[in-house]
C-alpha cells in the first residue's frame, strides 16, 4: 500500500490571520492522524514558535522548521538533520550587511544553546514586532555590540525593513549558489523579510529527507508563499489555499479553500475520508 507524506506550511495556509489553527482544522487533522494519517508541517518559524502557533495539533513525525535547515522531533527537540554556513560563508554574509548597515536577527548557537540575537539599538517596528510576539521566549538574545551579535554557530539570518534596504543584499547573495535567499513582505504587514540560509536548508530538501525516514514513496503538500515553490515542485500533488500569491497558484494542481476556511483540512478530510470510517 502507498504510503503518504501530507505536508502544510503554516502561515497563511494552516494558520489562520490570528496565528492559530482554526478548532475545525485541528480536529479534522487530529482524527485522520490518530487513524494513521502522515501528517507534518513545513516552516520558516523555528520549533519554539511553531510550538505556540500548532497548539493542540496531534504532530506524531518530526517537523520541518526555519525552512528546511532543521528537522526536529517536536516532542523533545531532537534534532534528526541539520544544515549550517562554514565560518568563511557567515564572513561573507556578514559583510555584505555591514556594506548595506542591515542589523540582522541572528540565529545560532551559543555555547550549544539556540539563540536569536538583536542589536537593541537597531531596531525598528518590525524587529519589534517580530519580539513583541515571542515574549518569553528563551531564545531571544538581546545585545548591545556588533562582536556580540555575531558570536556561535550561526546558521540563518533575518532581515527586516523596508524592501529598498534590503533588496541590495538580497541581490547580491542571491546571486550565490552557497546561499539560498528570499525576500518577500510580511503576511498582513507593510513591512518585508530577507532571509538567508545554507544553499541546501529548503523545504524540498528537508521533505525528501523526512520522506526516507518515514519510508513514504508520496509526498502531498499544501502552501500559501513563493518560498513554497520548491516543496511543490518535487511533490507528487501540490495544493495553493486560495489565498495563496499567484506565482504559487499556477503551478499548483489545484487551488483549494483559504486559509481562513479551514481549506487544508477539509482537502485532508475529502481525500482521506475513507481513514475516518475505518
Amino acid at each position: 500500500m502507498s504510503r503518504t507524506l501530507f505536508v502544510s506550511d503554516l502561515d497563511g495556509t494552516l494558520l489562520n490571520k490570528h496565528d492559530r489553527i482554526n478548532p475545525e482544522s485541528i480536529k479534522i487533522i487530529n482524527d485522520l492522524v490518530s487513524k494513521g494519517m502522515l501528517f507534518t508541517y513545513a516552516t520558516a518559524r523555528s520549533l519554539s514558535s511553531a510550538s505556540v502557533v500548532t497548539q493542540g495539533l496531534s504532530t506524531d513525525i518530526p517537523v520541518i522548521v526555519y525552512n528546511g535547515a532543521f528537522i526536529l522531533h517536536p516532542a523533545t527537540g531532537e534534532i534528526l538533520s541539520r544544515e549550517g554556513f562554514l565560518e568563511e560563508e557567515t564572513e561573507e554574509i556578514i559583510e555584505v550587511m555591514d556594506k548595506f548597515h542591515i542589523s540582522p536577527l541572528v540565529y545560532s548557537f551559543v555555547e550549544n544553546v539556540e539563540k536569536v540575537s538583536w542589536s537593541v539599538s537597531k531596531e525598528n517596528e518590525g524587529i519589534r514586532r517580530y519580539l513583541n510576539l515571542r515574549k518569553g521566549d528563551r531564545r531571544l538574545r538581546p545585545i548591545s555590540s556588533r562582536k556580540e551579535l555575531y558570536q556561535g554557530d550561526m546558521f540563518y539570518f533575518t532581515c527586516i525593513g523596508e524592501k529598498d534596504e534590503l533588496q541590495p543584499i538580497y541581490d547580491i547573495l542571491a546571486q550565490d549558489g552557497r546561499f539560498r535567499c528570499t525576500i518577500q513582505q510580511e503576511l498582513y504587514r507593510p513591512e518585508y523579510w530577507c532571509e538567508i540560509m545554507p544553499a541546501k536548508a529548503t523545504k524540498a530538501e528537508a521533505i525528501r529527507k523526512l520522506k526516507e525516514i518515514r519510508r513514504c514513496d508520496r509526498v502531498v503538500s499544501f502552501g500559501d508563499a513563493i518560498n513554497d515553490i520548491p516543496m511543490f515542485e518535487i511533490s507528487d500533488e501540490c495544493y495553493a489555499v486560495e489565498n495563496a500569491v499567484d506565482e504559487l497558484k499556477a503551478i499548483a494542481d489545484k487551488v483549494i479553500g483559504s486559509n481562513e476556511n479551514d481549506g487544508v483540512a477539509k482537502w485532508l478530510y475529502e481525500n482521506n475520508y475513507s481513514l475516518l470510517k475505518s
